[in-house]
Order: C-alpha cells, then sequence, then structure tokens
C-alpha cells in the first residue's frame, strides 16, 4: 500500500529538533509483530525466555561490541515487547575494534588515522538491534524476510537521575504487572 497523506495521518513521536545521538539515557520500547508473543511466557510474575527470547537478549546485550559509545542499563524482554535504557556515552577519540564495518585488508597507511569517528543515533541503534535479533530468529524457524518487530519504537529521553531510576522500577516489575499491561493480548 502507498502512502496516502488523507487517509495516513503518522505523525513523528519525537521530539522535534533533538539530536537523538546526544549522549544521554533513553528508554525504549519495541513490540514484536502484531504484538504476537514469540519470546517466552510469565510464570508466576518472571519471565522464562524461549529460544528466540534468548536470541534477543543476546542482540541486546550484543550491542556495545557494535557501537562503541552505547552502554547498556536496566532490560525485559517481555512475551511480545521489549522494554530497555541505553546509555549513549562520549565518544572516545581512538576507538578499540573493528564496528560494525570489516577491518581494512589495504596496506598501512603513513598518514595519522582519521579522528572523525562516526556516532550513530539511537534510531540507528534501534534498527541494528531489531535486524540482527530478526535475521537471527528467523534463521531458527526457517522464515527468512519475515518482519519480526513492528515498525518504529517508542522511545523516551530520560530527563534526570530520578527519572531513571522510576524507568529503572518499571522496567524491574514489568513481568510481575503482565496480566494488565496494554501490551497483554486480549483473551478470545
Amino acid at each position: 500500500m502507498n502512502y496516502n497523506p488523507d487517509i495516513h495521518h503518522r505523525r513523528s513521536i519525537r521530539l522535534r529538533g533533538y539530536d537523538y545521538s546526544r549522549p544521554g539515557a533513553y528508554f525504549v520500547t519495541i513490540c514484536a509483530q502484531n504484538r504476537e508473543c514469540l519470546f517466552g511466557d510469565i510464570v508466576d510474575g518472571v519471565m522464562v525466555l524461549n529460544d528466540f527470547g534468548r536470541v534477543v537478549k543476546d542482540c541486546w546485550h550484543g550491542l556495545p561490541n557494535h557501537y562503541c559509545h552505547v552502554t547498556l542499563d536496566e532490560s525485559v524482554i517481555m512475551p511480545n515487547h521489549f522494554h530497555g535504557i541505553i546509555i549513549l556515552m562520549p565518544i572516545d577519540p581512538i576507538p578499540v575494534g573493528a564496528g560494525l564495518k570489516p577491518a581494512r585488508t589495504e596496506p598501512a597507511r603513513t598518514e595519522p588515522a582519521p579522528t572523525d569517528i562516526k556516532r550513530h543515533g539511537l534510531s540507528e541503534i534501534v534498527r541494528g538491534f531489531k535486524t540482527f535479533s530478526a535475521r537471527c530468529i528467523n534463521e531458527i524457524r526457517n522464515t527468512p524476510g519475515v518482519k519480526l518487530w513492528q515498525r518504529n519504537y517508542w522511545e523516551r529521553v530520560v530527563r534526570d537521575e530520578d527519572e531513571l531510576n522510576r524507568i529503572r522500577e518499571y522496567i524491574r516489575t514489568n513481568p510481575v504487572r503482565w496480566e494488565m499491561d496494554q501490551l497483554y493480548p486480549e483473551q478470545p
């Protein structure tokens, strides 16, 4: 279906004019496609991950290996969605590791190394997480190219330490409140 502005009234939920590559803490929520419960079950208030949930966990925890300025904070994988806090750190002048691109194999150069290190924004990091996890899960279930995640994601720029602590508590207690969650699947 093509975009029709008379029918589709998609508005951005991002802060207008905010640079989402700035250092700071960001709270993200990402939903499974059609809010399908794919990642495990809540048992007695505890999330029990299945194989797909463990892939999501591994991909999330692998993000700092791909983005040198990412630190991860609290997170929870729910049956049909994910909550996490991503902290974007200032970039050191000389990163260690190859990042997302393969290391160069051409002969060594004599001029100084470039110092303009690419700073990935939140949307690119979330896109990477969704891509990495979808690819791995689709390989397991032999469904190449099938959408795992809904389009877009919800985010909030964390304003201060008090808000950060409230979000951490919300994430930690999310499994206990599963049946009251707005993402809890409707029963037939």
